[in-house]
């Protein structure tokens, strides 16, 4: 093994996990500089490399940990845990940050519910959706449905809406 990934990993892995701690704990509370979100998301992926290889260079004393129920009751737990993330709470669209649930309610609105929220006519709104490549054929239909049917994305039908 190089002697640079002896002497490297771990500081790595220690400076890393102090960034993604702090970025972490002040995403989680809102607060810090608008920088902490991608700094946390791209600097926790650079984590990856040097976590990988500590694990390699531990590899054997590694290894011996799930010889022992600490490991492996621990590992569960951090399943549990994270699985508990995914069950639905209080229905399929609740949840999530404030402005994605707003989103998906817009989205979800026709086009004739959401043109007066961005001071357009209906016929406005039809316009400026056709004009970007979204066909707009049955004033039932969910701006969501509108995006899926041009085989965009809701952010695009979004980025559209809010073009002036």
């Amino acid at each position: 093994m190089p002697a640079i990934v002896s002497r490297y990993a771990t500081p790595l892995i220690t400076g890393l996990f102090v960034i993604s701690l702090v970025t972490g704990i002040a995403l989680f509370f809102h607060i810090g500089p608008t920088g902490f979100r991608p700094m946390h998301e791209w600097l926790s992926l650079v984590l990856l490399l040097p976590f990988v290889l500590h694990i390699w260079k531990n590899w054997r004393p590694f290894l011996a940990y799930f010889r022992r129920a600490p490991m492996l009751i621990a590992l569960a737990g951090s399943l549990a845990a994270g699985a508990l993330f995914l069950v639905p709470i209080g229905g399929a669209d609740a949840g999530g940050p404030p402005q994605f649930v707003l989103a998906q309610k817009v989205l979800g609105g026709t086009v004739e519910q959401v043109a007066p929220l961005l001071g357009l006519t209906p016929a406005d709104l039809t316009g400026r959706l056709t004009a970007a490549g979204f066909a707009v054929s049955d004033p039932e239909v969910s701006l969501h449905q509108i995006a899926v049917s041009a085989g965009q994305s809701d952010a695009e039908l979004a980025e559209t809406l809010v073009e002036g």
